[in-house]
């Protein structure tokens, strides 16, 4: 039957979709299962997992005006921006939808037995019903994707509202999670839009909305067009404040303005692919992009089309199964995600009723993706100062060797080695700053965080480096003024990079044998207090074991250090 082409490297069996979106339509008859199960006939590698969508608003908003909860962080622990350690926020009542599917023991165990079998898994979902798919599948990948001979999942929703907010598909690019979700949306489908608005600006017409889509009358509910207006007029807000930011615009006034005028988290996460209703397929998978056409695409032309398209507005949304199946007889599906490289773009755009604002707001989203690629480049071309000064470093640590070791020397400061060392020091410190504000400002590529010769490379510095930030701390006295250097005197360069190697090689967070000597400076400050010896000898365990990782140089071991002085001072070290 032929594959949908996705991108540059993604393909999805015809039969596949046409399966998905005939189970997750089927769902929503037997609302009394939690989901539903079967294997695709033709094949013998795939099985299916489809999940109903709900009927009830409680069901789409929990608490809140835009229902949003922070995740799991138990059973979503990659859902974050790894080094400046947020978490990303999902809609709470789908959240506990997921968790009440989760707690049936039979789906676990049919789940587990179809990777144990070597099968593809397909989790799909129309409505609400593929909020809860997308859950299952970053469930899926959470306990999965390290297993060896591991296979992706697939994630196909059809008309699905939004789940998550940006550090969702931030976290999902940095996995490399993202490709696994498709998302099917008919160009006028109101609900992939809905998430957008607050749910005291729609509770009432929503539950019409919803009661339409059970009973399926032929006449849509007169309310439909107020309806309709207000979750366009609210997607209004949130793409033109995204556009705003997505152009680099520093005007003071849309920060104000945010402040005051609700604004929903929720942003598209993996690829869309529109359903123009022309017959075409149009597939984005850059979120901004997406965000923009979920508006544009929804506006309208003239005031007479206020009716007619409001009442198509729901009832696309019961029309996936039968468009796609005409769609997919010759599936051609067009990429917006390189606008210049499309020669038939402009019918593209029309097809979807983009404006030229659009256009632009588009073309802005592809060139911001473009410079972050540009910022990487850059950054990647300051490794070789970075390998340069760390190398510099390294072996000024070894001169230090016949002294009382690198950290005592350098705190020390009486040669000019020292001098140098701490001029590396800076020049470091510079660049990695540099690089966390880039990350800050979201500057990078989101993929940046998951590099494993980023984090090879971090790790490295905070090894060399973080002790020699620790004793220039304690030489200047900081300490008197801000209090002990891992309350409030560590900087950020340090905890991001640790926290990418914790994330990278899934280690528990503990405290980091980087910062062993801050520790031995606190212990030599209370010296005299109770308990610190009991301290001393678990910090001697800990220098052991911070050895043999390579976490510590065996240097703090050398007769003249600061720890060994200190153990002295207690009677622990002859």
């Amino acid at each position: 039957m032929g594959t949908v082409k996705l991108g540059e490297s993604m393909e999805i069996k015809v039969e596949v979709i046409k399966k998905a979106c005939s189970m997750a339509m089927k769902a929503h008859k037997y609302t009394e299962k939690q989901y539903l199960f079967d294997k695709i006939k033709s094949s013998s590698s795939e099985v299916v997992f489809s999940f109903a969508g709900s009927l009830s608003v409680h069901d789409w908003f929990d608490g809140g005006s835009f229902g949003d909860m922070e995740v799991d962080r138990r059973l979503f622990p990659s859902l974050k921006y790894v080094g400046l350690d947020e978490f990303g926020r999902v809609n709470e009542a789908f959240f506990k939808r997921f968790k009440a599917v989760l707690a049936n023991p039979k789906f676990e165990l049919e789940v587990k037995k179809a990777v144990d079998d070597r099968r593809k898994v397909v989790f799909t979902g129309h409505s609400s019903g593929g909020a809860i798919a997308i859950l299952a599948t970053v469930w899926f990948l959470e306990v999965n994707s390290r297993l060896p001979n591991f296979i992706e999942p697939l994630c196909l929703t059809f008309g699905s509202p939004l789940v998550g907010d940006r550090i969702i598909n931030i976290a999902l690019r940095r996995e490399k999670w993202s490709r696994c979700f498709v998302n099917f949306v008919m160009r006028l489908d109101i609900v992939p839009r809905i998430s957008l608005s607050p749910l005291s600006s729609i509770e009432h017409q929503l539950q019409r909305v919803l009661d339409y889509f059970n009973q399926n009358p032929q006449q849509p509910p007169a309310d439909a067009p107020d309806f309709y207006e207000t979750v366009v007029r609210n997607a209004s807000s949130v793409a033109n404040y995204a556009a705003c930011k997505i152009m680099g615009s520093t005007n003071p006034l849309l920060e104000t303005a945010s402040s005051f005028i609700e604004l929903s988290p929720y942003r598209p996460l993996g690829t869309y692919v529109f359903c123009t209703g022309t017959g075409k397929l149009v597939e984005i998978s850059n979120a901004d992009a997406v965000l923009q056409v979920l508006f544009y695409s929804s506006q309208l032309s003239t005031e007479e089309e206020r009716v007619p398209v409001a009442q198509k507005s729901l009832r696309d949304h019961l029309n996936y199964e039968n468009y796609l199946k005409e769609c997919l007889r010759t599936p051609i599906v067009t990429s917006l995600f390189h606008l210049h490289q499309e020669a038939n773009v402009d019918m593209d755009l029309n097809d979807l009723g983009l404006s030229e604002r659009a256009s632009l707001c588009l073309r802005a989203a592809e060139a911001l993706e473009k410079q972050k690629l540009r910022n990487q480049n850059t950054i990647d071309g300051k490794q070789i100062d970075i390998e340069k000064y760390l190398g510099d470093l390294e072996r000024y640590k070894s001169t230090c060797a016949h002294k009382a070791g690198y950290y005592d020397a350098f705190k020390s400061s009486d040669q000019n080695e020292d001098f140098q060392a701490n001029v590396n020091r800076l020049q470091l410190a510079g660049i990695w700053d540099e690089i966390i504000e880039m990350l800050k400002r979201h500057e990078l590529p989101d993929e940046f965080e998951g590099q494993k010769k980023w984090i090879r490379l971090g790790t490295r510095y905070r090894r060399i480096v973080e002790p020699l930030d620790i004793a220039n701390y304690y030489r200047h006295l900081k300490n008197e003024d801000a209090g002990p250097y891992m309350g409030k005197g560590r900087p950020r360069r340090y905890k991001c990079t640790q926290k990418w190697r914790e994330h990278a090689e899934k280690l528990p967070e503990e405290f980091p044998g980087s910062c062993f000597w801050a520790e031995v400076e606190e212990l030599w400050i209370r010296s005299g207090s109770l308990g610190t010896r009991e301290s001393i000898l678990q910090m001697k365990t800990k220098a052991e074991k911070w050895i043999k990782e390579e976490e510590v140089g065996d240097d703090v071991l050398l007769e003249n250090s600061t720890f060994m002085k200190l153990q002295r001072q207690h009677g622990l070290a002859s």
